[in-house]
């Protein structure tokens, strides 16, 4: 019985679906080092931020603002969601792109209130509910904030190498946000805001490949302007299916 409810939310989007990298116009093409990487996702595509686009750990947890010609991810509630192991519970995953090697680049907006552990996450990496990598940014650093942590059918562990004191989210104040993910090396660097220096760093190769989200541990907030680019290799069908 807690089995089933602790995946509820989950397995309410029961689903299965085979993921694709579209064709890009050539000015799409961009260059990391000697690495070719294609725009394979880009929100501002019209209907390309959807509900119906993202698998939820809750979707009553979540809307699509639209407001002029923009459109915004946004978490507005906990949700009623309790993973297997102890990780995030609050996830949106984009459902059509697994990447191995990519740029993501997002506008993060946090508003709840602050306290050392005021978070939004980025997600990637994910194989299933209880295997993935998620980003945690938060005002303050400590063994279970503030770092990049791997999920892997246990608790999460952080694994960064590198990191900071904390982020100064504010009120009311968008930040840009990158993540780099290399797998031939298993490199990962996280930038907030200034896009010359990351923020933080780890190397680990246990997912190769996976799916993008985003969400928090125990907040809300807002994403906007999400582009993602990945490189040509990761053509290969991919499934992702959450199941009682």
């Amino acid at each position: 019985m807690q089995l089933t409810q602790s995946l509820y939310a989950w397995t309410a989007c029961l689903i299965t679906a085979s993921f694709w990298v579209p064709v890009v116009q050539a000015e799409s093409l961009l260059t990391v080092g000697a690495t070719p990487f294609n725009l394979v996702y880009n929100s501002a595509t019209a209907g390309a931020l959807e509900k119906d686009r993202f698998i939820f750990s809750d979707p009553n947890a979540w809307r699509v603002q639209k407001e002029n010609n923009s459109s915004t991810l946004e978490l507005t509630n906990q949700s009623k969601y309790t993973p297997l192991v102890r990780s995030p519970i609050n996830i949106a995953v984009l459902s059509n792109q697994a990447v191995g090697s990519f740029t993501l680049e997002a506008e993060l907006l946090q508003t709840s209130r602050e306290y050392g552990h005021r978070d939004l996450c980025i997600f990637f990496g994910i194989k299933s509910p209880t295997e993935f990598y998620y980003l945690h940014l938060a005002t303050a650093a400590d063994n279970n904030a503030h770092n990049i942590f791997l999920v892997n059918k246990k608790p999460r562990t952080n694994i960064a190498i590198e990191t900071t004191k904390g982020v100064e989210w504010g009120q009311n104040i968008w930040h840009k946000v990158k993540v780099e993910r290399r797998v031939e090396d298993g490199s990962i660097a996280v930038f907030f805001d200034d896009m010359s220096k990351p923020i933080m760093r780890a190397k680990d190769q246990t997912f190769t490949k996976g799916l993008i989200g985003f969400g928090s541990f125990d907040d809300t907030g807002i994403f906007r302007n999400i582009r993602l680019s990945s490189d040509k290799s990761d053509k290969a069908q991919f499934s992702f299916s959450i199941a009682r």
